[in-house]
């Protein structure tokens, strides 16, 4: 019988995205049911999983032999007492499925039993009896898998429900998957939701969410505590505990900007690193009971004891909270930014305070995503480039970045690396260095972009640069033909 998986675990295992599923259902070629897939259709559609009996073995160790060496390398194996409960649950699940296979042919075989009796005992429906006995006796067969080859995805999903766990919330229905030691909130970091939470080492109770289904696992120590009704109708500190079984969680998450409380965090500075002639990266890190909790896109004010304060985007994705990046530009944002360029040192302290802005992704959108990037804009768009990655929520994403100076591209390396590594992913760099104005800038971007990507006008587009080059660029993408309810800016 085929098996329903959900989109997210079907992409998994098939080793897709979930964005290329959906478009594959949004075209008419899968159907889904109650945002699951089955396991049949999907075989039909990506052949080359249906083995041969003689390479299905050799297959299934290959898969367990790469995921364990790729998850030793990454040490993101589950704690062995996770691992414990994971088959035990599985153990569990599989006696349930004997227990009630036994009673179907206990009665199955009753049946036949019955039929052998009334066909003695009636001559005329013999015919017909021993047509319903073979009829019988092929189901039988069919049920107990004497003449089925084995499903690899069934197969492929029973090995990897054992190394991760699935989690579903309500009431958005978004999903993500618990590898290794992560908590439930680290997990759902790391796949780029946004869930309300605070301290993050269980002493606030902000990250409380209400266990549905499933079950779940204490791996650290908390001080919060939770009140016998908040007990008795399943809630847990998801910063504390991890998913052993798959597991249906009530939480709430943030949908906007005023979503986000204003957080003021002591942190340290981790490094000082020149990108460019006129271009550095600050890496702040935060307490790890402290750190900040932000939308892709938005930016924080640094303020320094002795040089003063300014505002700067975060080039970095919220699913790394702890570790904060920013693009300093030289002579942009004052003093701050002089104490950067001219000897802020590791170790310091950094005081960050917001976030602020609501130039955010649009999570429900399904569309492909083009990031055009203005000279320094590009910190706000790696931000958003990388939740997006984390989500995986579109298609395709392309990133176009304009510079107005010889090294204007200054982490090209980056961008040329993840298009190596992503399938869809694609970079273009485009340099206006030396023209007179910044109509003319933008014209050649936008031919530019046009020239390789004909279709981007279906796209959403997400700008982000400095104000004389972004208002030039809107205005020519609309004159160009792009939808204005798809354009979305960011002066920075």
């Amino acid at each position: 019988m085929p098996q329903q998986l959900a989109i997210s675990r079907a992409a998994r295992l098939l080793g897709v995205s979930r964005a290329a599923l959906q478009k594959r259902i949004k075209e008419g070629g899968l159907h889904s049911f109650d945002g699951t897939i089955t396991s049949e259709e999907l075989l039909q559609l990506y052949p080359d999983l249906q083995l041969e009996d003689s390479g299905l073995f050799e297959r299934t160790q290959k898969i367990k032999q790469d995921a364990f060496r790729r998850r030793v390398m990454d040490r993101t194996l589950p704690a062995k007492e996770v691992l414990a409960e994971r088959l035990y649950e599985q153990s569990l699940e599989l006696n349930d499925i004997k227990h009630h296979l036994q009673n179907y042919h206990t009665l199955v075989v009753g049946l036949q039993d019955k039929i052998h009796e009334l066909g003695g005992s009636q001559p005329e429906a013999r015919s017909a009896l021993v047509q319903l006995d073979e009829w019988l006796e092929h189901e039988l067969r069919h049920v107990l898998g004497e003449d089925k080859k084995p499903d690899t995805l069934d197969v492929i999903d029973a090995m990897l429900r054992v190394m991760s766990a699935h989690v579903t919330l309500h009431p958005s229905g978004r999903d993500f998957f618990v590898e290794g030691n992560d908590t439930l909130l680290e997990a759902a970091l790391k796949a780029g939701l946004a869930l309300n939470y605070g301290c993050s080492s269980g002493n606030c109770g902000l990250c409380k969410a209400r266990v549905i289904s499933g079950q779940v696992m204490k791996t650290r120590h908390f001080d919060y505590v939770l009140s016998e009704p908040e007990k008795q109708q399943g809630y847990t500190l998801m910063c504390c505990h991890t998913a052993v079984s798959d597991v249906t969680l009530e939480a709430l998450e943030a949908s906007s900007a005023s979503d986000i409380p204003k957080q003021q965090i002591s942190a340290k500075v981790k490094a000082v690193t020149q990108l460019s002639q006129n271009m550095m990266l600050l890496h702040l890190q935060t307490p790890r009971s402290h750190r900040l909790r932000f939308l892709a896109g938005q930016s924080v004010t640094l303020g320094h004891v002795e040089a003063g304060s300014g505002e700067f985007p975060i080039a970095s994705c919220p699913c790394n909270d702890r570790d904060l990046q920013f693009h300093i530009q030289r002579g942009v944002g004052g003093s701050f930014s002089e104490k950067v360029w001219n000897g802020l040192k590791t170790g310091e302290t950094i005081t960050v305070y917001g976030p602020w802005g609501d130039y955010l992704f649009r999570e429900e959108s399904q569309n492909g995503v083009m990031f055009i990037a203005f000279d320094r804009g590009y910190a706000t768009i790696k931000s958003l480039l990388e939740h997006s990655m984390a989500r995986e929520s579109a298609e395709d994403m392309i990133l176009v970045w304009s510079a107005s100076t010889p090294d204007g591209h200054y982490m090209s390396n980056l961008c040329r690396a993840m298009e190596d590594a992503l399938e869809n992913f694609h970079y273009l760099p485009v340099s206006v260095a030396g023209l007179e104005s910044e109509d003319a800038a933008a014209s050649q971007v936008i031919d530019a972009l046009l020239e390789a990507y004909p279709k981007a006008r279906q796209l959403d587009i997400y700008l982000a640069g400095p104000e004389n080059q972004i208002a030039p660029a809107r205005e020519k993408l609309l004159a160009a033909g792009f939808p204005n309810n798809k354009l979305t800016a960011m002066v920075v």
